[in-house]
């Protein structure tokens, strides 16, 4: 019951937040994952986002205020997210940017320019490292022959994590 109790409520916080920035004028599609997402408040109704997309810890900010004193206006710009997008951890996505359609951003990464679609990009600043058709291709090969768990991140007895972590001296592995 009690992993029951932490999917209900995992799925109901991903949906809240989803929820609450449709709320603010984030054009969102469906399927879309967030955890614990930042996005610009004040200029939300520049922003859309695809569907099937995943952002994880990351921030989308829609405008510039280093020109706010000088000028008296801060720099705003759209920031428009494809379909199939996944953007990693503690990344940063900047106005006036684009992500096409089957894209992956790498953790930590400044998405200061536009990427184009089937792309895999990293780095500060940003980077396209190849294509996502690519990158899927490398995995599936690589999952043929590395270590491979079945059982659920959340489900895993402290015996099931000592042994991923024994097999996964010096590689990667995969996980459900």
């Amino acid at each position: 019951m009690n992993i029951i109790n932490k999917i209900i409520r995992k799925l109901f916080t991903q949906q809240s937040e989803i929820k609450k920035y449709r709320n603010l004028g984030v054009k969102i599609g469906s399927n879309c994952n967030f955890y614990s997402v930042f996005i610009d408040r004040c200029f939300s109704h520049l922003i859309t986002i695809g569907n099937n997309v995943t952002i994880t810890h990351s921030t989308l900010i829609a405008h510039d205020a280093s020109t706010k004193r000088p000028l008296g206006y801060s720099k705003v710009g759209k920031i428009t997210i494809g379909d199939d997008v996944f953007i990693g951890h503690g990344s940063i996505i900047l106005g006036n940017t684009s992500i096409g359609n089957k894209v992956i951003i790498g953790a930590g990464s400044v998405v200061c320019k536009n990427i184009p679609e089937n792309s895999v990009a990293c780095g500060n600043p940003i980077r396209i490292i190849c294509t996502y058709d690519e990158y899927i291709k490398k995995n599936k090969t690589l999952l043929q022959n590395s270590p491979v768990s079945n059982i659920l991140f959340s489900q895993k007895s402290s015996k099931d994590k000592e042994e991923q972590a024994g097999l996964l001296l010096n590689k990667w592995g995969y996980d459900l």
